[in-house]
């Protein structure tokens, strides 16, 4: 089953500060092949963290830099708490790396090297979908 736009809403954190700059008219991303919705909710909340931190988030404007990091932050932290309040410690794991991974290269100025680690973590959780 496809995340359509209200079950995004209600994935999406309510925090006050975050959630008034919350777009108002975007699609969620089709379901990643081979991910079961459990995955998939908790990838989109991981990506719209990383879109915050490092490109063109889908869900929210945020202009100030700091609110920005900030929201990405607690997007990286909704997406990992989805996962671990199912039991999900193996995802978890694969996101986590991916987090940091991807934290890593933009910091060493080989932000490129993101979308790789990307495609591997969504094989992996594909691969091992068990939820």
């Amino acid at each position: 089953m496809a995340i359509t736009m209200q079950s995004m809403d209600e994935l999406l954190p309510q925090d006050r500060l975050i959630a008034e700059h919350r777009l108002s008219d975007v699609e969620p991303a089709p379901m990643a092949l081979g991910l079961s919705e459990q995955r998939h909710a908790a990838v989109e909340l991981v990506r719209e963290g990383y879109l915050l931190h490092y490109g063109v988030p889908r869900y929210y404007k945020i202009d100030d830099a700091d609110l920005a990091l900030l929201a990405g932050d607690r997007m990286y932290a909704a997406g990992l708490e989805r996962l671990a309040s199912h039991g999900d410690v193996e995802a978890v794991a694969v996101l986590a790396e991916l987090i940091a991974g991807c934290a890593e290269a933009h910091g060493s100025g080989f932000g490129e090297r993101s979308e790789q680690l990307w495609r591997r973590a969504l094989a992996i959780l594909a691969r091992d979908s068990a939820f």
